[in-house]
C-alpha cells in the first residue's frame, strides 16, 4: 500500500501515511465498528446502493448512528476512486469503508453521544488469475467457530482471520465452514453448490453475512435460466456437489475444484470448473458493465 495514497478520515482527505486514530477509539480497543467494501470497475462503483444498504443495516444492528447521507458516501467513494486510479494506474479498485463507534474512555457499555470515526481508502482490485479461472481453486474445511452474529459486517474479524490462515497454511484459496453439520460460508466469501443444474446457497440467518452477490447471483440465474434456491445444505451435499463456487467483491464468482485434497464434481468434469460456473461468470462480466454508477 502506497503511504501517499489518498484516504478519508473524519471529514478530511489526506495521504494514508498521515492518517491517525486515537488509541481510545473503540474500534481499536474493542473492534467496535463495522465495514463495507465496494468494488469499482473502470472507475465506476458496482452495486453501490446495495453495498450502502448493507452498511446501514450493520450500523443499525450495532446501534451506531449513520454518519453520512447517500450522496456524501457516493461523493467520497468517487473522489477516492478517481485519486486511486491516478496514483495506482488502475481503474479497477475496491473502496474500503470503516465506521467505529468513536473515541471514549474504555468501558464495555456503549457511551451515548460520541461521534463515530469514519475511515475510507482505496486498494487496487486483485482479481482471480487466468490460471485460477481456468483450473479453479482449492479449499479446506473447518467447523464454524466464529461468533454467532455473522450477519453483521463487523471489524471484529479474528475468527475469520484464523479460519483464512488455516487454508493459507495449506496453500488453498479459502476455508469453507460448517455449523452443526450445515454450510454457513467461507472465511471471506459466500459459498454455493450446484446440484442437477441448480445453484444452491445457505438460507439467510444470523450465522451468514448477506453477501451482495447473493441477490446478484439470483438475478443472474434468472437471466440465464438457472434454478436458484436458498436452503440448509448439509456438509455431505457440499462434498457430493456437481460444482462448488465462491463469491465475493474481489473473487466475483470463482469455481472450487478441490476440497480437502479431493476433486469436486463427477465424471469428465471432476476437478474442473463446470458449466454453471461458466455461464454465471460470463453473466457477471456483463453485469459489471450495466450495474455500475
Amino acid at each position: 500500500m502506497n503511504a501517499s495514497s489518498l484516504c478519508f478520515l473524519n471529514g478530511d482527505y489526506l495521504p494514508l501515511g498521515e492518517a491517525r486514530v486515537p488509541v481510545l477509539d473503540r474500534g481499536f480497543i474493542f473492534g467496535d465498528g463495522i465495514y463495507e467494501v465496494v468494488p469499482a470497475y473502470g472507475g465506476r462503483l458496482f452495486r453501490f446502493d446495495e453495498h450502502l444498504a448493507r452498511l446501514n443495516r450493520s450500523l443499525t444492528k450495532v446501534r451506531i448512528p449513520s454518519p453520512a447521507s447517500r450522496e456524501e458516501w457516493l461523493q467520497r467513494c468517487r473522489r477516492l476512486v478517481s485519486a486511486g486510479a491516478e496514483a495506482m494506474g488502475s481503474d479497477d479498485q475496491v473502496v474500503y469503508i470503516q465506521v467505529t463507534r468513536g473515541v471514549a474512555p474504555r468501558d464495555h457499555v456503549m457511551p451515548p453521544g460520541i461521534t463515530p470515526t469514519v475511515f475510507m481508502m482505496c486498494n487496487p482490485m486483485k482479481p482471480a488469475t487466468p490460471e485460477q479461472r481456468h483450473a479453479g481453486v482449492a479449499c479446506t474445511t473447518a467447523r464454524d467457530f466464529r461468533w454467532e452474529r455473522g450477519d453483521i459486517k463487523s471489524t471484529s474479524l479474528l475468527g475469520n482471520v484464523l479460519a483464512r490462515q488455516m487454508s493459507a497454511d495449506q496453500g488453498a484459496m479459502e476455508t469453507i465452514m460448517f455449523r452443526d453439520g450445515y454450510l454457513t460460508e467461507a472465511a471471506a466469501s459466500n459459498v454455493w453448490v450446484v446440484h442437477e443444474g441448480a445453484l444452491l446457497g445457505p438460507p439467510k440467518s444470523e450465522h451468514v453475512l448477506e453477501g451482495i452477490r447473493v441477490e446478484l447471483l439470483r438475478e443472474l440465474c434468472e437471466e440465464c435460466g438457472i434454478a436458484y434456491n436458498l436452503r440448509p445444505i448439509p456438509e455431505a451435499d457440499v462434498h457430493a456437489a456437481d460444482e462448488v463456487l465462491l463469491s465475493s467483491a474481489t473473487k466475483e464468482v470463482l469455481a472450487v475444484t478441490k476440497i480437502d485434497g479431493e476433486a469436486v464434481g463427477h465424471g469428465a468434469l471432476r476437478g474442473k470448473p463446470g458449466p454453471v460456473y461458466g455461464r454465471l461468470f460470463e453473466a457477471y462480466q456483463q453485469a459489471k458493465r450495466t450495474m455500475s454508477i
